[in-house]
């Protein structure tokens, strides 16, 4: 009763205006995808939802600080606000990619939008920690609702012969976020209140109501479905909770603060309880033909090899990103304008390389296209491990950065057009939240794997950031095996 009260509501709330054009009432000879000014506005309104999503996770990371001196409180308390978003999010991808097969990837995106709205109102006006957790987990609940239908609409906005494009395009937008995150924030923070940075959230949440409404495709629902039930949910849910919890204690179990024994004893338990988990909740869907968790596509090798690859270049690239701002200010002593400029060299490098990737889609395949990509990123992470050790940054960094950046934009585009084409059009969603889902799970080990090197080594050793920069490398040079794999498939 629950599920179908849950439909009918979806469907009162964001019953789609006349105007849009719903891909499933087209006939054999329409053609597929939008077009003209149709096609632009959509593709304007997936680009605002998922740079939010992006400028969020890492604009808010910057404000931490200012957060807890406002709010008085711990570090180990405060993380909870970057923690609960995330954790969120990653629960909620798969079922709401789920969902957004049975009553449309438009109803999804626009509850994730009004629910990104309403969580940013309390958050910007949150006077307590609690408060401002829970508006962080609802937060991270909308973000995962524009997230998990992202690249199923962006299938659905463009015609085959042109989705390489918008891959592409979608793969700028993303790294173009990354940077704004942090320049949001400090200009923020350099004129006013961190709860201004909330407050920006409110009316670009409605922009993305009023425009999704009006621009978005739509999908067939399959509304005669069986819809996930509660305990399928609850263990989604139990997994991946399970498993981040487990990540944290073994990061947190080597800090000298903490009792080694109790550390290892308690990630071990909570590692054995998710694989447990595992092993139900993985039977239980293995029989259904529209699983929750899509173990159809996972069968697949073309697309078990393209998650290997995102999750492992995630990592690499969180890591890296995490460990830079450490090394560049507080071992090398420059400035934090140059920091800046320095880190910006990444997203520019995807910036130049993701409308080539765009355009070789479809005339290259995509585990090469992936593999040279990966292969950049490598020797890019080699220069920064090299410079971190000698402390020679003339010029290193730059070029390091840069490397990675044209190497990552030349895997991520063909990477994520492999995961969202090898896949059913029928479950394009289930692609798409597995897209979500593998990039927050290799941030999640990314940021795991330098808690533990910093705990050894500490954060300001030569020593620890260059072998932190090291395992990057090594998880990038397993991706673009993963990747050249794909190539026999």
């Amino acid at each position: 009763m629950q599920s179908y009260t849950c439909h009918s509501l979806a469907q009162v709330a964001f019953k789609p205006c006349d105007d849009v054009i719903d891909m499933h009432s087209m006939d054999s000879s329409s053609p597929v995808g939008l077009t003209g000014r149709q096609r632009h506005l959509a593709v304007f309104t997936i680009l605002l939802g998922i740079s939010l999503a992006v400028i969020d996770s890492t604009a808010v990371t910057l404000s931490l600080p200012a957060i807890r001196r406002d709010l008085n409180v711990d570090a180990d308390q405060a993380i909870w606000i970057i923690n609960g978003f995330q954790l969120a999010a990653l629960v909620a991808l798969l079922p709401l990619a789920n969902w957004g097969e049975r009553i449309t990837y438009r109803q999804i995106y626009l509850i994730g939008a009004l629910l990104w709205g309403v969580s940013s109102t309390v958050a910007c006006f949150a006077e307590t920690l609690p408060t401002l957790i829970v508006a962080r987990v609802l937060q991270g609940l909308g973000a995962a609702g524009i997230m998990a239908v992202n690249m199923a609409l962006v299938r659905l906005t463009w015609p085959p012969s042109l989705l390489g494009r918008g891959i592409a395009l979608n793969s700028m937008a993303v790294s173009s976020a990354t940077v704004m995150g942090p320049v949001l924030a400090a200009a923020v923070l350099s004129v006013g209140s961190w709860r201004w940075l909330f407050a920006l959230y409110i009316p670009a949440s409605f922009l993305l109501l009023v425009l999704g409404r009006h621009t978005l495709p739509s999908n067939k629902p399959k509304a005669n479905q069986s819809p996930p039930s509660v305990t399928d949910i609850a263990l989604n849910a139990a997994l991946f909770i399970l498993l981040f919890l487990s990540a944290d204690s073994f990061g947190r179990s080597i800090q000298p603060s903490e009792n080694q024994v109790q550390g290892l004893l308690r990630g071990s338990v909570l590692l054995a309880a998710g694989m447990a988990v595992a092993v139900v909740y993985l039977r239980r869907e293995n029989a259904k033909s529209l699983a929750l968790f899509p173990l159809d596509l996972m069968r697949l090798p073309v697309f078990r090899l393209s998650m290997m690859t995102s999750v492992a270049s995630f990592a690499a690239q969180t890591i890296t990103f995490i460990v830079l701002p450490f090394l560049m200010l507080d071992v090398w002593r420059i400035t934090a304008s140059e920091t800046g400029w320095l880190m910006a060299c990444w997203p520019f490098g995807t910036i130049v390389a993701a409308p080539l990737a765009g355009r070789w889609i479809g005339r290259y395949h995509g585990g090469w296209l992936g593999g040279s990509g990966m292969a950049c990123l490598t020797l890019g992470l080699a220069e920064l491990t090299y410079a971190a050790a000698t402390s020679n940054h003339s010029g290193a960094v730059a070029w390091g950065l840069g490397l990675c950046g044209i190497g990552f934009g030349l895997f991520q585009s063909p990477n994520n057009h492999t995961i969202i084409t090898s896949a059913p059009s029928q479950r394009a969603g289930a692609a798409s939240g597995m897209i979500g889902t593998a990039r927050l799970t290799g941030q999640t080990l990314g940021a795991t794997l330098v808690a533990m090197v910093f705990a050894m080594h500490g954060e300001t050793s030569p020593h620890g950031l260059s072998l932190a920069l090291g395992v990057a490398c090594v998880l990038s040079l397993a991706a673009g095996f993963a990747s050249v794999k794909r190539v026999h498939y």
